[in-house]
């Protein structure tokens, strides 16, 4: 919403009913603080990665670059999430790469095609987290999303956030983007800015494009070979995904934005030209491939991350805080 991120009048109209959403919210954290409302301990350390807004901040980048890490320091890892837009028979839903992605999600698929992790997918974690651990004996659980899913203990919570839209005007839900207020960063382990630093950085992401691959044939493609193309996104910041192509150098004639985890079919994609390149997300990707045309091409994009240089060293306290939380799991 565009006046997410101004104090419009239709933002201070909306204030009254943004104070019921966070006293609500406010008010079920304190009955899971208190011990009123019951939570879940799962056997294995819990990680979480979610927002603090709503909208594309890039977390399934970090998610997927997260699992690889932990992958290199020789432990084992699942991952959990709701499977949003997913419409599966039954869940949990154990999700690999060649789930339906209308049955699995987008997102948990393109995870666990990159991955190669578990990946279960349900609304209620706890049943997420038991069907995991029932296929992988896993030394950590990464939770994408749930940073407000209080219902699920966990032992460290990473945010990302988009560095240029940041917080919006500040408010929560619905007169301005957040979930929460700005303080609740206060509190958590880690913050991620996508593409830039600010004023709560821990790390800074950038999502760096490497080459092209056809949907229909497969090919690799550097991003240098093309000129000019149209271009597709259904991810919750479109403009980011025809920007990053632009500054490849290639010149979009046709750029279409869809709604975040957008169904796809062949007909929606018709009217774009078939005698020019039509590119599209990795994630936009999983959902197309069943009807996909010989000039269709996705951008796959892999997160790196450098320190903020707020505190020095950061990352390398984050993964020191990681192998001593599995150390200590192991020996309980």
């Amino acid at each position: 919403m565009p006046f997410w991120y101004s104090h419009s009048k239709l933002a201070w109209f909306l204030l009254p009913f943004s104070f019921l959403f966070w006293l609500i919210s406010q008010f079920r954290r304190v009955l899971f603080r208190l011990g009123l409302k019951s939570s879940y301990r799962a056997p294995k350390p819990v990680v979480i990665v979610g927002n603090l807004s709503v909208g594309g901040n890039g977390k399934t980048p970090v998610v997927v670059w997260l699992v690889e890490e932990i992958k290199k320091r020789g432990l084992r890892v699942g991952v959990i999430s709701r499977g949003y837009g997913s419409h599966a028979k039954t869940y949990p839903l154990l999700v690999t790469a060649e789930t339906n992605p209308h049955e699995g999600g987008d997102e948990p698929v393109l995870i666990a095609q990159r991955t190669g992790v578990p990946v279960v997918i349900s609304a209620n974690r706890r049943q997420a987290i038991e069907l995991l651990l029932k296929h992988s004996n896993c030394d950590i659980i990464i939770s994408d999303d749930g940073l407000q899913h209080y219902q699920l203990q966990r032992d460290i919570e990473i945010v990302v956030m988009d560095a240029e839209r940041g917080l919006g005007n500040g408010f929560v839900l619905p007169a301005g983007p957040l979930r929460e207020l700005p303080s609740r960063l206060k509190t958590v382990d880690f913050v991620i800015t996508n593409g830039g630093k600010n004023q709560y950085s821990d790390a800074v992401m950038t999502l760096v494009p490497h080459y092209a691959i056809n949907l229909k044939t497969k090919e690799k493609r550097p991003l240098s070979e093309f000129q000019f193309g149209s271009a597709i996104a259904g991810i919750g910041h479109p403009p980011r995904f025809f920007t990053m192509l632009e500054k490849l150098g290639i010149n979009l004639v046709q750029t279409q934005a869809f709604q975040d985890h957008q169904d796809f079919g062949a007909s929606q994609l018709e009217k774009f030209p078939q005698n020019q390149p039509l590119f599209m997300t990795e994630k936009d990707a999983v959902k197309c491939r069943e009807f996909a045309k010989e000039n269709w091409w996705y951008v796959p994009v892999d997160a790196e991350l450098v320190e903020a240089e707020k505190q020095g060293e950061n990352l390398l306290h984050f993964w020191k805080k990681i192998e001593a939380l599995v150390e200590r799991y192991k020996n309980a």
